[in-house]
């Protein structure tokens, strides 16, 4: 569409369009495919078993995106089908916009500096919901008959567990998640934890359900995770994020050939991080859902990084092609230019995956919405931070220098 836009013929827009679009592809899913390959190192259990579904999901897609649609048009236009890329309502949205993020920086650096001092309160205030993957301790989804409230299974635990269990709505308001650390410390415990549970449920369920009745039919699923267990898991998390991190600063600084690019990128992602983190600690406890950090938000966390460069390579590489082109350009000008050519393109593809996530948050179910949630806060996050932080970063990393072009760049344009 960008190419029909510059006035090409149908077969060379195409042509053309898929010729400048192999890079960014590339790039952006190559990154993505990298923090897949470390979720599926350091993850454990359903983690690796997303990891594997992730990575083979950017492998087909890779595939059909650059092979199979373009297999497709070249069938159609042989039979001189008629293709449009556009419908009248959407054909001039965002053409030929000349926005200047450029000279906007600060106030965007303030807005996200505003919003990170916010989390970062919240942390050390509210600090946050830690889940059993990292705290230890055994989780419980049990289901009533009838609707319950979660203050009244709390209380009616505590003469049995000794202290105020953790009970929030799971799903469906007669089905509750209960969190303990009763005994974590102590193996062997496991029956007895049981029944205590059962105990201290009687008054709820009544005297006429038996413990087995209750083990069978109440309670839906169990999970406990042991003190050493989640330290270890915990240190995992911290070296998967970092060393994801890493690894995309030096793909990007070896694929753009400066460490601006690079450094961009990381301040991105982390920014993005910082963003997701603080929110979750912001509405834990106010939102009508879980929001544990646990190994499922780890991933989360990841897929938005990935997600997120992906949108920042876009930019970058449409930086990189107009640098050589308009070299007598000041590089505040051509920022500008590549912002704004490649902002329909962004913002496209985000309300597309935005879509699809909001259909899995509302159908998917109540175990897996806060690992959807942090995926929806970190699309908009990461949309926000490609357009209005990673390439502000680059300029103000470049503008007393200059960026460097090497020749192997001349050569290619």
């Amino acid at each position: 569409r960008e190419e029909l836009r510059a006035g090409k013929g149908i077969k060379l827009a195409i042509s053309d369009g898929y010729k400048r679009a192999y890079s960014a592809i590339i790039d952006g899913n190559l990154t993505t495919l990298l923090t897949g390959v470390v979720l599926y190192v350091f993850g454990t259990g359903p983690i690796k078993g997303f990891a594997t579904t992730l990575v083979i999901g950017i492998l087909t897609s890779l595939f059909t995106a650059i092979f199979i649609t373009r297999l497709i048009y070249e069938y159609l236009l042989k039979r001189n089908a008629k293709l449009t890329f556009s419908i009248p309502l959407t054909e001039n949205v965002l053409k030929n916009t000349r926005i200047d993020f450029i000279g906007m920086r600060k106030y965007f650096y303030v807005a996200s500096a505003s919003i990170l001092l916010i989390g970062v309160i919240s942390l050390f205030v509210r600090g946050l919901n830690q889940g059993i993957d990292f705290s230890g301790g055994r989780t419980f989804v049990i289901r009533f008959d009838e609707t319950v409230r979660t203050q009244d299974i709390a209380q009616s635990l505590v003469p049995v567990f000794g202290e105020m269990p953790q009970v929030v709505t799971f799903g469906a308001d007669n089905q509750v998640k209960i969190t303990t650390k009763y005994k974590i410390d102590e193996p062997g415990v496991d029956d007895e934890v049981d029944t205590m549970l059962y105990e201290g449920l009687k008054p709820v369920i009544g005297d006429n359900v038996s413990r087995e009745q209750f083990l069978s039919d109440y309670r839906q699923q169990s999970e406990t995770i042991g003190p050493t267990v989640a330290k270890d898991i915990k240190i995992k998390a911290f070296y998967s994020v970092a060393i994801a991190l890493i690894i995309i600063f030096l793909y990007i600084f070896m694929r753009f050939r400066n460490w601006q690019y690079g450094f961009g990128a990381i301040a991105t992602l982390i920014h993005d991080s910082l963003l997701v983190i603080g929110i979750y600690s912001l509405l834990w406890g106010v939102l009508p859902f879980s929001l544990e950090i646990d190994q499922a938000f780890i991933a989360a966390i990841l897929t938005v990084i990935g997600y997120s460069v992906n949108d920042t390579v876009i930019v970058f590489d449409r930086v990189r092609e107009f640098l050589p082109l308009y070299r007598k350009r000041p590089l505040k000008e051509v920022l500008n230019m590549a912002l704004n050519a490649t902002l329909s393109r962004t913002l496209n593809t985000s309300f597309t995956t935005l879509l699809t996530i909001t259909a899995i948050f509302i159908f998917g179910g109540a175990v897996i919405r806060g690992f959807i949630f942090a995926l929806m806060i970190g699309i908009i996050v990461g949309t926000y931070s490609s357009i209005f932080v990673s390439t502000m970063i680059v300029y103000d990393t470049s503008r007393k220098r200059g960026i460097k072009i090497d020749s192997k760049t001349k050569m290619q344009e």
